[in-house]
């Protein structure tokens, strides 16, 4: 058993000695993308599992030793890594658990020291916990290296693209289940790259955005368009079917096309909003020069995955970070940063810009950010686009599946009675109509 260390303050380590040993357990959010870090995990030396039990036994754990007023995702993660503990077969001598801080105003702050909190209530305080972040907590034994963000960025990409091609293809397939196998085949050739030390560079990258679309195009389909219905909210509920009760599937069952703008406008806000700290309150110039620059590199990684969605000429292409910037001018500023911050509300009119008028925006019950640029801003996004179909939905504990469901079909009977007003499908209308996104104006710029 490797020997425990802590820092000055008491802070349980994660050391060089326990890398070698331990196995690094990761909450589940987003498949994919999730199954490609890990991937890239291993590949730097780090033994990874990525978590997936869920269903009741997973919140009883997370109310167990989480108060239930605690954000929601907070108490589906730490409950996902105690019943992962206690019943997943794993030595709780020999495992870390891996959590990412975004370091905000935001209750997701406080996660690592509930999880802590958690593990002395359960009596496995001797579990190190690994802290994903810029500058809040460090430890010997992991590191994210310049190279290792530079790879993640990639799978990031990677990983947006596959879900964005499979969403636009999934409702249509003529043969249920072909869309699940193009998106394994390309998961496990794109692993197999990795492991090859190919697909990690933006040349490579480009050219392998170019072959995924071309494999998805060849999935049989049924011609027309359904009704289209964005998903937008908190980061974990929106992405994580343990969090918003498996939502895309539910959205499929009714003969939606779910639409789900990806990780990575998600991350450039974060790093973006360093800048802005620097522009409001004064810091250091090379701090920005540097958020400035790791910035950029990434939005020309997304205009690479932009550019080829448009070339396929059968995938519909999202706007970049700065149309998100554009369409919200007018409606929140740049200071308004707490959790999603003013990015929810400018993903929305993005959505609605693009002809997606339907939208869920997920949040969890008492979630103060999203409560403001959610469902506070719904009135505002109304009155501009009055064809507008958005509705809030509250996860929680206590939060009956049956009532998010039903509020959910209300919003698609909506949408379908207005599909039925305007003389046929309200997607295809509204995508017609949609500005360009180098020309996205609205009411309240």
């Amino acid at each position: 058993m490797a020997k425990l260390e802590y820092d000055e303050t008491g802070r349980l380590l994660f050391t060089q000695e326990m890398r070698k040993e331990y196995t690094i357990l990761i909450p589940q959010m987003l498949p994919i993308h999730f199954g490609f870090f890990a991937k890239l995990l291993a590949r730097s030396g780090y033994n990874v599992a990525i978590l997936n039990n869920d269903g009741k036994a997973v919140v009883d754990s997370g109310l167990k030793y989480v108060h239930n007023d605690t954000c929601y995702p907070a108490l589906l993660v730490i409950g996902q890594f105690i019943d992962a503990i206690k019943n997943g077969g794993y030595d709780p001598h020999k495992v870390a658990l891996f959590i990412t801080q975004t370091g905000g105003g935001c209750r997701a702050s406080n996660y690592i020291h509930l999880l802590r909190k958690a593990l002395k209530k359960a009596g496995m305080e001797y579990i190190p916990v690994i802290s994903v972040s810029f500058g809040l907590e460090k430890n010997p034994g992991f590191s994210l290296t310049i190279p290792l963000i530079r790879k993640l960025i990639y799978a990031m990409m990677y990983g947006d693209l596959i879900m964005n091609v499979a969403n636009q293809v999934r409702p249509y397939e003529l043969n249920a289940g072909d869309t699940d196998k193009m998106v394994d085949f390309w998961c496990n050739k794109l692993i197999d790259r990795f492991t090859a030390g190919k697909g990690m560079s933006r040349k490579q990258m480009r050219a392998a955005f170019d072959e995924i679309c071309n494999d998805f195009k060849t999935i049989p389909y049924a011609p027309g368009e359904k009704i289209r219905v964005g998903v937008v909210g908190e980061i974990y509920v929106k992405f994580s079917a343990l969090g918003n009760n498996n939502l895309e599937q539910f959205l499929l069952s009714e003969g939606a096309e779910p639409v789900v703008p990806g990780l990575t406008d998600f991350m450039i806000f974060k790093i973006y909003n360093r800048v802005v700290d620097v522009d409001i309150y004064g810091g250091s110039l090379l701090k920005k020069k540097v958020c400035q620059f790791f910035m950029g590199y990434i939005e020309k990684c997304q205009h690479d995955m932009i550019d080829a969605l448009k070339a396929s000429g059968r995938f519909r292409a999202p706007g970049d970070f700065a149309d998100l910037q554009r369409l919200v001018k007018g409606y929140l500023g740049n200071g308004c940063k707490m959790g999603e911050g003013w990015l929810l509300t400018a993903e929305m009119l993005e959505l609605i810009h693009s002809g997606t008028n339907n939208i869920v925006c997920a949040q969890p019950f008492g979630c103060l950010p999203n409560h403001i640029v959610g469902k506070g801003m719904i009135r505002a996004l109304k009155d501009n686009y009055p064809n507008s179909n958005i509705v809030a939905i509250d996860y929680d504990p206590s939060a009956t599946e049956i009532n998010q469901e039903n509020r959910i079909k209300l919003m698609l009977a909506n949408a379908k009675a207005l599909a039925k007003q305007q003389g046929g499908e309200a997607p295809a209308a509204a995508r017609e109509a949609a500005p360009t996104p180098s020309s996205y104006t609205h009411a309240g710029a």
